[in-house]
């Protein structure tokens, strides 16, 4: 497993725009950063290799909160913030239950965002 400090941050969209999108504002900024296409290049990867997930729901095969119950089913307590276009109720409602830490809008408001990768890194280490 990487040094808390080597850890990167995951990101899971579909949309290659977003995808690029994200990676660079981060990147900019210092984070290392890891994408992915889908749920299914996500669950190849080492998830020990994470600080956090930021997680899109609406993809094809496997939405965002079926990745995430399948996380927290195999144990994993990883920092999830869900994306989307058309946040609901119901989507609120299941992302709390799976302990996810927010549900943000697209577009994504940049503080919200860097506030919970920051929120992360300092309980990573902690946990560490």
């Amino acid at each position: 497993m990487p040094e808390s400090g080597q850890r990167a941050v995951a990101i899971v969209d579909d949309d290659p725009g977003v995808r690029g999108a994200l990676n660079s504002l981060l990147a900019a900024i210092g984070h290392r950063v890891r994408t992915f296409a889908s749920a299914g290049d996500f669950q190849k990867a080492d998830i020990r290799a994470f600080t956090c997930l930021i997680l899109d729901h609406h993809m094809p095969e496997m939405t965002g909160l079926r990745l995430a119950e399948h996380l927290r089913g195999e144990g994993s307590l990883i920092p999830i913030i869900l994306v989307t276009g058309f946040p609901s109720p119901a989507i609120e409602a299941r992302a709390a239950q799976l302990g996810i830490e927010r549900v943000l809008e697209k577009p994504l408001n940049e503080q919200d965002l860097l506030g919970f990768i920051e929120s992360s890194l300092q309980q990573r280490e902690l946990d560490d």
